[in-house]
């Protein structure tokens, strides 16, 4: 979501570390193209302002006029003004005195909160607690079913009755759940614009009823400068705990995001990172803005990869590695590991400088899928040993995975490079650099 500014801001800074020495019609230059890149981004105009106007005080101040690299202590400070504007701190969800623990989700209709209450659910569940949903979204049906099939899918029982009113319903739900053991509930409630009356009155009904322990309002980050109207609409008829922002993953300019805190006084709490069950993460402020300049966000990539990966498999595949016995069984099992990790673009981004190192490479999802389609076409004796890997075979191979002999010929080829570089790590020597992963392209530029 980011993309545009992140590459925006890179510009700026690129020739901020290229000064010697900045004066006050450097920072002035420099913080009116930052200012350009916010408000293109869809950042509100008074978020922009104000966070610019704390960077200036400290731009012309003693700690970059004293300092031996006045550009990166420019962009330090850019960073910690924008942390500041992010909410500081990641604010964590609430706990209950006594359980269950509940969850009341609002917001607009087609904001994402049907999605974003069964990812919550699943990342409880995660984490050790029995969750229970309730769907208490009577306006519409649809809802209902969606809840009920997201429920199924990662096994969390989903409370619904269509003729009853939704106060009356949370009521039945929190009873089920303390007769049940369940120790956190999850409300989906129906969407509705802050200005309806008559749906406001309906919330406030059945906020009395659940009594939540958390109020979260989803917003869709790709609504721009309307996610934050909204979010202050919402705030003057009833009281919000927190934020979600639901499609962080999406192609809008992502200045929603940065302004709701500043204008709301709200903190965001969580966002959703992608279309998956599991695509639901704490709101860091300190690494968001460190991923908006481009410096990448090590810290959530350690926590994906150490979701993804089985640590007894990394330490073998890892041993295996430097025997220069790693076969493409190995390769297949690692790589469904990374992908399990997310979008591989999505990864690189989290490397420091990966903006600029990175910034125009793009590894098309089909292609990954063919990767591994091609593995898959292999036998084990083959995957073992790709060595015996003849014509007819790479015939039969690419006819099973949908691909052609020279895919299969590509990744061999590429496979045994690696198994160059392997061995060259084995041997005390140093491997040849510049390895490609398969299916790398440069982006078109814009």
């Amino acid at each position: 979501m980011f993309d545009a500014l992140t590459g925006r801001l890179g510009g700026v800074f690129d020739r901020l570390r290229g000064k010697g020495r900045l004066g006050e019609k450097d920072v002035d230059s420099a913080l009116r193209e930052v200012r350009m890149a916010l408000l293109e981004a869809d950042v509100n105009v008074g978020v922009a302002k104000t966070m610019l106007e704390r960077v200036r005080r400290r731009a012309l101040g003693a700690e970059v006029a004293r300092s031996l690299t006045p550009g990166q202590q420019v962009i330090k400070i850019v960073h910690e003004e924008l942390v500041v504007t992010l909410g500081s701190v990641a604010v964590p969800l609430a706990s209950a005195s006594k359980p269950p623990l509940t969850f009341l989700l609002v917001g607009l209709q087609g904001s994402g909160k049907t999605t974003t209450a069964a990812k919550l659910a699943r990342r409880l569940a995660s984490s050790g607690k029995r969750p229970l949903l309730v769907a208490a979204d009577l306006q519409r049906p649809a809802a209902i079913d969606q809840l009920e099939k997201l429920g199924a899918s990662i096994g969390v029982p989903v409370h619904a009755d269509r003729n009853t009113t939704p106060p009356k319903l949370v009521k039945a739900a929190l009873k089920r759940a303390a007769e049940g053991g369940f120790d956190a509930v999850v409300i989906d409630t129906a969407g509705r614009l802050q200005i309806d009356k008559d749906l406001m009155q309906e919330l406030s009904a059945v906020r009395k009823a659940a009594d939540p322990d958390e109020v979260l309002l989803v917003l869709d980050a790709m609504t721009g400068q309307d996610a934050v109207n909204v979010a202050s609409g919402f705030l003057e008829q009833t009281e919000i705990t927190g934020l979600v922002f639901s499609k962080l993953d999406g192609d809008a300019r992502g200045g929603a995001a940065i302004s709701a805190r500043e204008v709301t006084g709200t903190p965001i709490k969580l966002a959703g990172v992608g279309e998956g069950i599991d695509d639901l993460e704490v709101f860091h402020p300190d690494r968001m803005a460190s991923r908006i300049l481009g410096m990448g966000d090590v810290l959530t990539l350690i926590e994906k990869a150490e979701a993804a990966f089985d640590e007894k498999t990394a330490r073998e595949a890892a041993d295996k590695l430097l025997t220069a016995s790693f076969t493409l069984e190995d390769f297949l099992e690692q790589f469904q590991q990374v992908r399990r990790m997310g979008p591989l673009g999505d990864l690189l981004g989290m490397l420091p400088g990966a903006a600029s190192a990175f910034g125009d490479i793009e590894v098309p999802e089909a292609h990954l899928a063919r990767v591994e389609a091609i593995i898959r076409s292999m036998t084990p004796a083959e995957r073992h040993n790709p060595k015996m890997i003849d014509g007819s075979r790479k015939r039969r191979i690419a006819s099973g995975s949908g691909t052609s002999p020279q895919d299969v010929n590509g990744l061999l080829r590429q496979f045994a490079e690696t198994q160059k570089m392997m061995k060259a790590f084995a041997g005390g020597r140093s491997p040849i650099p510049g390895l490609s992963i398969p299916g790398m392209t440069r982006r078109k530029k814009r």
